[in-house]
């Protein structure tokens, strides 16, 4: 065979291989993606566009499992439960006679049980993002009830924003108190 046919043979070759790769790396990207989609739903879909890509929206959300897998979460004990408990109740019956103070409190009691959890509290996107691997389902939700305590904080939510948020912090809440850990992974 001329050297030319070799050539050809050998661009030819080259050229499969690099196809291959091409699939293979897309098909890689895909499940990356669509096993991440699945995980984190709705977080997944505003952080991609919250972010300048989707590759840098993966990036956070694969770093935040690590970050994730690396603390030491555990389920309350039963005492604490009802401690904590007894706290919301309180708190729930406080909001007729002073809403904003009861939302405050609902924030606070959440990061407590958090830290009782073993979760690391240093500010509240640190914890958001903690909050979006185990309840990717709350997370907004959680989200939305701060942001109406910090609109407390300047004086512009209304009454029906801070139920709304006694609501959103519940839900939080209930799930933190759970007995059962969710497995991560």
């Amino acid at each position: 065979m001329a050297a030319w046919g070799w050539i050809l043979i050998g661009i030819a070759v080259t050229v499969t291989i690099a196809v291959v790769a091409t699939v293979a790396e897309e098909k890689r990207r895909h499940a990356r993606s669509d096993r991440l989609r699945e995980r984190f739903g709705p977080e997944y879909l505003r952080l991609v566009s919250d972010s300048d890509s989707r590759r840098q929206a993966e990036t956070e959300l694969e770093a935040r499992e690590v970050r994730r897998q690396e603390l030491d979460i555990s389920p309350l004990a039963p005492a604490a439960r009802q401690r904590f408990a007894g706290e919301w109740q309180a708190l729930q019956a406080s909001f007729v006679d002073d809403p904003g103070r009861a939302v405050r409190h609902a924030d606070r009691l959440v990061e407590r049980v958090m830290i009782e959890r073993g979760y690391p509290v240093e500010d509240f996107d640190h914890r958001a993002a903690d909050v979006s691997v185990d309840h990717p389902e709350l997370v907004a939700v959680y989200r939305a009830a701060h942001q109406i305590y910090e609109s407390y904080g300047r004086g512009t939510a209304t009454t029906e924003e801070l139920r709304h948020a006694i609501v959103d912090y519940r839900a939080l809440f209930d799930e933190l108190l759970a007995p059962q850990l969710e497995l991560v992974g």
